[in-house]
């Protein structure tokens, strides 16, 4: 059985570069897509999976400095930190290497490159690659072999299975990660599973039901609730509506113990607040504009 060919998603400015490039790795067995700025970078890491990218640190027109690159290797690991990134320029100096490789890059290119030295790197990179993916994989089907407590994930159909290699694939990262399905599909458990093969496995996982609280205000007049969600290239929003009663006041709702719902803790807004603030988002909590009820917004970065 032959080997699948590795996708290689190779990144510059210059049309001569890329289409050199294409060629190189063409030869060598290598499909390769195309990226000239650091927004088609970034939005081709989000829709595709890469074995390794090659990527020129400048983008803008008299630019040397090489800090455009530099930004997007944090913003490349956020997305997916098992992805080898090799770095090129024109502009190459002791220090820019370091800070290159001190932010995620394997290695370190300078043009005009030797092509059996790229070619050397990039293979290397590759094997390293895959190797510490199967070695997460691995990890995290142990720590869900020695789950106790929590509900297990029982997924043996053939389409289950990029679920679960996707599962295994972010759930070591800091991603931020947005499950959507229907009811009774499974969402939660997928949650759960994530976290049980993350970093913070640990410790203490915090749900918070923001669509219940909404169709619990709402059923208690007869109104009705609905979940949405906005997804652009900057961020994804999840938006809360209800038909109930609204707010009386707005002006203490993220004040810690303060709470006008008999029983409550005045806590919950708090700490959801908190937890997408830690994760780049924001949390806003409005009487709707135009209709009766309330309005939830919890943003997340993409």
């Amino acid at each position: 059985m032959s080997r699948p060919k590795s996708r290689i998603l190779i990144a510059d400015d210059q049309p001569d570069v890329l289409a050199a490039l294409r060629l190189l790795l063409k030869g060598e067995g290598y499909e390769t897509e195309s990226a000239d700025s650091p927004g088609a970078i970034l939005a081709a890491v989000e829709e595709r999976d890469f074995d390794a990218i090659l990527m020129d640190l400048n983008y803008a027109r008299d630019t040397t400095s090489g800090q455009e690159g530099l930004d997007l290797l944090a913003r490349i690991q956020m997305l997916d930190g098992t992805v080898p990134v090799m770095v090129m320029t024109a502009w190459g100096s002791v220090e820019l290497a370091v800070e290159a490789m001190r932010r995620g890059a394997r290695d370190f290119i300078q043009k005009p490159w030797e092509n059996a030295r790229l070619l050397a790197i990039l293979r290397n990179q590759i094997d390293l690659a895959q190797a510490l993916r199967t070695s997460q994989r691995l990890e995290a089907e142990n720590r869900l072999l020695r789950a106790e407590g929590r509900p297990v994930l029982i997924a043996e159909a053939p389409a289950m299975r990029p679920v679960l290699d996707l599962i295994a694939r972010i759930g070591p990262s800091d991603a931020n990660v947005l499950i959507t399905g229907a009811n009774g599909t499974g969402k939660g458990v997928v949650a759960q599973t994530l976290h049980a093969v993350s970093g913070r496995a640990d410790r203490p996982l915090i749900t918070v039901n923001t669509g219940g609280h909404a169709a619990a205000a709402a059923l208690e007049t007869g109104g009705a609730a609905a979940v949405r969600w906005v997804r652009n290239a900057s961020f994804v929003e999840v938006v809360v509506e209800d038909e109930g009663p609204g707010l009386s006041s707005t002006a203490n709702l993220f004040v810690p113990f303060f709470t006008t719902k008999p029983g409550g803790s005045g806590i919950g807004l708090v700490l959801s607040r908190h937890i997408a603030e830690a994760h780049g988002g924001s949390l806003t909590l409005q009487n709707r504009p135009a209709a009766r009820g309330c309005e939830a917004r919890l943003r997340l970065p993409r």
